[in-house]
């Protein structure tokens, strides 16, 4: 481990959270507690210098897996499996790790706008499954990209659910939620993005439909798919070439194959 890595680690450890400069995010203000567990959520949000700490209940071989020590003042209440298991959802696996933490602040849009085109920025149109916005947030910190946007009335709430799903995706990949998901799809037409709605009856495959700048990627629910208002505002509508053998792909898997795609594109 490099030098950098452990100074980043040990200050991160130490629980003390800043925060994002520039005000709060354009849907919402992320107040209150959230509970996380499993060690890569947990681990990544001790980590995350963005993140405050509150509490955290563990099992001492739950603490040992971690990359990294916690300091001696770290407030840590020591548990027993079956104490942990009654703190999360049923069944969950919390791996000897449960955190309380504040919420992460929101960030604007126009903060995640780079205009970089190695850095794909993902809308998601009424995507309300949090395992699927956790999955989809882990496939984007995979790839490279840039942020993840939602309309804050039409998304799920951060949560222990979520942030499991995403594996440590969640502290690295800033999640934009907005109010009005059709004027955010203009604001990164201004800023110089190819809007690209992925739907299965697009008239062009996603290869032919990509540019040599920057992208913006824009999945629908499963099921309904995108809001015709939405697809109004893509530059194009194109579609994976999956086999006629099934209808669909879920929402993550589709979000990951098209990421893959802009990150190898010619």
């Amino acid at each position: 481990m490099s030098r950098q890595n452990e100074e980043r680690k040990g200050k991160a450890l130490r629980g003390r959270a800043g925060r994002m400069k520039g005000g709060r995010g354009s849907g919402r203000a992320s107040t209150g507690a959230v509970r996380l567990w499993g060690r890569h959520a947990v681990e990544a949000a001790l980590l995350n210098p963005e993140r405050r700490h509150r509490k955290l209940w563990a099992t001492r071989e739950g603490v040992a897996a971690l990359d990294g020590e916690l300091p001696a003042d770290f407030p840590v209440e020591w548990a027993s499996p079956a104490d942990l298991a009654r703190l999360v959802a049923r069944d969950a696996p919390h791996q000897g790790l449960v955190l309380d933490c504040d919420a992460l602040e929101d960030v604007f849009l126009d903060e995640m706008l780079d205009g970089d085109p190695a850095h794909p920025v993902l809308i998601l149109d009424q995507v309300t499954d949090p395992h699927n916005v956790g999955a989809i947030l882990r496939s984007a910190a995979a790839f490279g990209a840039r942020a993840v946007v939602t309309q804050d009335r039409h998304s799920p709430p951060e949560s222990g659910t979520l942030a499991k799903s995403a594996s440590g995706a969640l502290e690295t990949v800033p999640w934009v939620r907005v109010v009005n998901l059709a004027r955010a799809l203009d604001e990164l037409a201004e800023a110089g993005y190819w809007r690209i709605g992925l739907d299965g009856e697009g008239t062009a495959t996603l290869s032919e439909a990509l540019p040599a700048g920057p992208v913006a990627l824009v999945l629908g629910a499963e099921g309904e798919g995108m809001r015709h208002n939405i697809q109004q505002h893509c530059d194009v509508i194109a579609r994976l070439p999956i086999s006629s053998a099934i209808e669909s792909l879920n929402v993550s898997n589709a979000a990951a194959i098209a990421l893959y795609a802009i990150a190898t594109r010619a």
